[in-house]
């Protein structure tokens, strides 16, 4: 069996600023990939080319053995009823109570009906450590890191078969987030899902993933299991594992 996502030779720019120069990379089937690098480095500008939210100039990205660049909005729509999304910011919706954020797919896109939508978002809430409290307040009225948790029960409430992660723990404490790690985990175990996870984060990565890239300069010029970033000779891998002082256990 080939790689379920297949990225080659991604190109992207801004003006005169090139963020992708040329991006090859594979996701294989059940894996969950920690994608590293410095800030600034492009790896959020992937994410968005791999979920069809920025045209790539260049380039190839092939799902399940078909290609998506330049994919029509409604074909490219099975392949986001497969897709679970976690954003940056949390990207919810500030008119919409908690336990609509988490259901949104449920209900706008599967028709669930409003009573079951709302016990399945629950149950999702839960799951992060959120109590049923929480399900009819606004997003302003949590906070940041709770919006966060927030947002990973949307991202996981319909079991996808893809989960795109960027930086997911970002926010919260050691303690919460070594609680959602495992909570991410688990969940891709049981799912057996593919994985994208954006992360600074080391700890968390060695946590949730069994494997790591890191871009820079436009290009992966790292890939390998993630235990093995500490014996990497690529001097950007160097310099980031040195500011982040955290050695591999």
């Amino acid at each position: 069996m080939g790689p379920l996502i297949k990225i080659r030779g991604l190109k992207k720019s801004f003006g005169n600023q090139i963020v992708l120069a040329g991006v090859d990379i594979d996701l294989l089937h059940g894996e969950n990939l920690a994608l590293l690098g410095l800030s600034g480095s492009g790896k959020t500008v992937l994410m968005k080319c791999m979920l069809g939210l920025l045209a790539p100039d260049g380039g190839s990205i092939r799902i399940d053995g078909q290609e998506t660049v330049g994919l029509r909005s409604e074909d490219r729509f099975s392949f986001m009823r497969k897709t679970g999304v976690l954003f940056q910011n949390g990207a919810l919706f500030d008119s919409m109570p908690i336990w609509e954020n988490v259901a949104f797919e449920l209900l706008n896109v599967r028709n669930v009906p409003r009573m079951r939508a709302r016990t399945v978002a629950i149950e999702a809430l839960a799951k992060v450590g959120l109590g049923i409290d929480t399900a009819d307040l606004l997003p302003a009225d949590l906070s940041g890191g709770m919006q966060k948790r927030v947002a990973l029960a949307r991202a996981l409430v319909s079991s996808p078969e893809m989960l795109f992660l960027d930086n997911p723990t970002a926010g919260l404490d050691p303690i919460l987030t070594a609680i959602i790690d495992s909570f991410i985990a688990a969940s891709l175990e049981q799912l057996h899902a593919t994985a994208l996870t954006i992360t600074h984060d080391l700890r968390s990565a060695q946590r949730i993933a069994q494997r790591a890239a890191f871009l820079s300069e436009g290009k992966i010029v790292w890939d390998g299991p993630i235990r093995a970033l500490w014996s990497s000779d690529k001097q950007q891998v160097e310099q980031f594992l040195q500011a982040s002082g955290f050695r591999s256990s």
